[in-house]
């Protein structure tokens, strides 16, 4: 009997979902500044396949209507529900996907604002919500108390995990539990035989404790695009660097190294606050026939969209302005979560 295996992004989808930004969260001194990244979101997701927007109550559902309608944006693959939310960020509380013997099963693992930096009592229900309103076409959610995050994560789909011991070591997360305990719990929950551990490379402004969707991503089985840090005036000069160093020792599945694929760091973005925020192209989303990819109006763009047309050659590859989104830390990967083919009923 095959073993189930976490899902890779790269893998065919039913959908992508979003927890639209809303007024009863940090984001509502700037909802018009975010609303239009949203939007933009949408309609390039929309062109591919279904998008579900998570709406705070059904007042909301009807001013996002509004705005994707006054847009231009096609609904025919859009649907709108009502669910509270604390904030945005649903890779991180959105349910994950592993393989299974006729259908793909849903698992939803418990959500606590990042080590309890923030609220995220809704957050944390929000998988249990979906799958009552009948959204997934699961007969189970499996819930588990082990706290743990989407953007955490990565994988090539062939049993093989990329993670940085920064964020899941934590003891803001689960207290107690060391590498090999981790391990066995990866292992059990997601068929995961191997465990990559990034011990290097943060970005400044990541309250995630290094989510390594800001870091390196798998593309395929045998590619990994990562961010590079080459001015050594750079405060992530050291830190990247020996992330770089750590990746090229990683062997993949077939025991040879991996292609790696270096994406350029934008210049410094800071925050009204003089903070510097996690800027980062590795916190691109891999869609169906498409891979979108956060831009922030700097020199690098045209460059990192560029390296990605060379990851994704059977993709198109989409620029998505996030600078916006990174006023409260997060980027493009972080706001959204894929839904693999068979799960999003339609």
């Amino acid at each position: 009997m095959p073993v189930p295996r976490l899902i890779p992004e790269f893998a065919p989808q039913s959908g992508v979902m979003l927890a639209w930004p809303h007024a009863k969260s940090d984001w509502r001194e700037c909802l018009d500044e975010i609303e239009p990244v949203y939007l933009q979101i949408s309609r390039a997701i929309s062109r591919h396949e279904p998008v579900l927007i998570i709406c705070y109550d059904e007042e909301h559902v009807h001013h996002v209507t509004r705005l994707l309608v006054q847009s231009g944006v096609t609904l025919d693959a859009i649907r709108c529900i009502a669910v509270p939310t604390n904030d945005i960020w649903i890779r991180d509380y959105g349910s994950m996907s592993v393989s299974g013997d006729s259908q793909p099963q849903l698992l939803d693992f418990t959500f606590d604002g990042w080590g309890g930096k923030y609220e995220a009592t809704r957050d944390n229900q929000v998988s249990r919500y979906l799958f009552d309103a009948g959204v997934f076409n699961v007969p189970e959610l499996s819930g588990s108390s082990l706290i743990l995050e989407g953007g955490s994560l990565d994988t090539d789909g062939l049993g093989t995990l990329l993670t940085t011991t920064r964020c899941l070591l934590d003891s803001g997360r689960n207290p107690g539990m060391d590498k090999v305990a981790l391990e066995a719990c990866l292992r059990e929950c997601f068929g995961i035989e191997r465990t990559l551990w990034l011990d290097h490379g943060v970005l400044s402004g990541d309250d995630t404790d290094g989510h390594v969707d800001m870091l390196a991503r798998f593309c395929t089985p045998t590619d990994i695009a990562y961010s590079q840090c080459t001015d050594i005036d750079d405060e992530h000069y050291t830190e990247l660097g020996a992330m770089e160093q750590q990746l090229r020792g990683f062997t993949s599945c077939d025991g040879n190294p991996y292609t790696l694929h270096p994406l350029p760091l934008p210049q410094p973005v800071y925050s009204n606050k003089g903070e510097r925020l996690p800027a980062s192209y590795a916190n691109f989303l891999i869609i169906n026939h498409a891979v979108l990819v956060p831009v922030y109006n700097d020199p690098a763009d045209d460059q990192a969209l560029s390296i990605l047309r060379r990851c994704f050659p059977g993709r198109e590859v989409l620029a998505i302005n996030c600078l916006p989104l990174l006023q409260q830390y997060g980027s493009l990967h972080c706001a959204t979560m894929q839904l693999p083919a068979g799960i999003l009923r339609v």
